[in-house]
């Protein structure tokens, strides 16, 4: 009897049995706090990276049509849509166009405003066009992948029929960021992850010529 009360009251290792129940809720909080900072720093990475495809997007060779004579880059409004020569092109003759990529397959679709005159093929200029504005995305945030780009053209009131150095118009061009996601450290033995916030970044087309920007 003496030894079982020895035994019921003895203290030793009690420190041990403490920090075993908290130690699962610390390493959560600390894992918490980690997880917090890493968020933050591919929301930040992704943002980023829309930006510089927006501006890598200005600045290079439009996607609608690719080199096509009658994609958007060559379309010549005054020509073959009867726009008066130095006059805007109107919008429902450039609704905008959306370009996405799914499971690697580009396709370029006429937004619903009006119809577009101009070939949306995808030859491999504009592949090439929107390959290079993901690539330049990735050196920034290398989880980005084809399918979570989407490279919008919309009009801007901006650009004239039958302009000999360039497009006839100058759309405002949007990169999208869309559908990625976070894993965090918290949630790697469950493989689940968390979705992250779409970003988007709109410049108006520069020259909408060339295969590099600044």
């Amino acid at each position: 009897m003496r030894a079982l009360r020895a035994f019921l009251s003895s203290q030793r290792a009690a420190a041990a049995a403490e920090f075993a129940l908290v130690l699962p809720l610390a390493m959560l909080f600390l894992f918490g706090i980690v997880d917090a900072g890493r968020f933050g720093w591919d929301v930040n990475r992704a943002e980023k990276a829309t930006q510089i495809g927006a501006r890598w997007a200005v600045a290079t060779d439009i996607i609608p049509g690719g080199d096509a004579s009658d994609g958007l880059k060559n379309y010549s409004y005054a020509v073959s849509s009867s726009v008066p020569q130095g006059t805007v092109v109107d919008e429902s003759l450039f609704p905008g166009v959306a370009c996405i990529s799914s499971s690697g397959t580009l396709t370029c679709t006429c937004k619903p405003r009006g119809t577009c005159p101009f070939s949306l093929s995808i030859d491999t200029a504009a592949q090439s066009a929107f390959d290079a504005v993901v690539g330049r995305m990735q050196a920034q945030y290398s989880a980005i992948s084809a399918d979570n780009v989407e490279v919008d053209y919309d009009w801007s009131g901006l650009g004239f029929a039958g302009d000999p150095n360039g497009a006839d118009v100058s759309p405002i061009v949007t990169v999208k960021l869309r559908n990625m996601q976070f894993q965090p450290i918290t949630l790697y033995l469950f493989n689940a992850s968390l979705p992250m916030p779409s970003f988007s970044y709109s410049l108006t087309m520069e020259d909408g010529d060339g295969t590099y920007s600044n």
